[in-house]
């Protein structure tokens, strides 16, 4: 009978410490939401208010034969400039994605043209916030 007692007890503690631990997971965004990578969105608005954090995807849906995703420094994506991109994220099928792989600033544009009618995007990069602290379960 104690032995039984011992195990449910033990089997109730890990319970508790395992729903105690939040989950992190990585987050795919798809960008620009239904309306995709196209022109004449605001995608500044798209991201206000998200947090995107290291480990999170960016996902690109848009027509391969008339646009792409570069990397540019803040410099050629204030001015629309894509000739010397950082990194060409598209791989041409039109469902490209970026992952998010360190804490900074990516500068996403649409090197074809599209830049010029809104196709680019700021998004700044943070560490996942730390996990809250454990608690141990009062004594009884």
């Amino acid at each position: 009978m104690a032995r039984s007692t011992v195990l449910i007890a033990a089997v109730v503690l890990a319970f508790l410490v395992a729903a105690s631990i939040p989950e992190v997971t990585a987050k795919k965004y798809t960008v620009g939401d239904k309306k995709f990578w196209n022109p004449n969105i605001n995608y500044t608005l798209w991201a206000q208010g998200k947090h995107f954090y290291v480990g999170d995807w960016l996902y690109f849906v848009f027509y391969r034969d008339q646009y792409n995703i570069l990397e540019v420094n803040k410099a050629d994506y204030e001015r629309c400039i894509s000739t010397h991109p950082i990194r060409n994220y598209t791989r041409g099928a039109g469902r490209d994605i970026v992952p998010l792989y360190e804490t900074r600033r990516y500068y996403l544009l649409d090197g074809r043209g599209g830049c010029f009618h809104g196709m680019k995007l700021d998004v700044l990069v943070e560490t996942p916030p730390p996990p809250p602290p454990f608690t141990s379960p009062p004594p009884q």
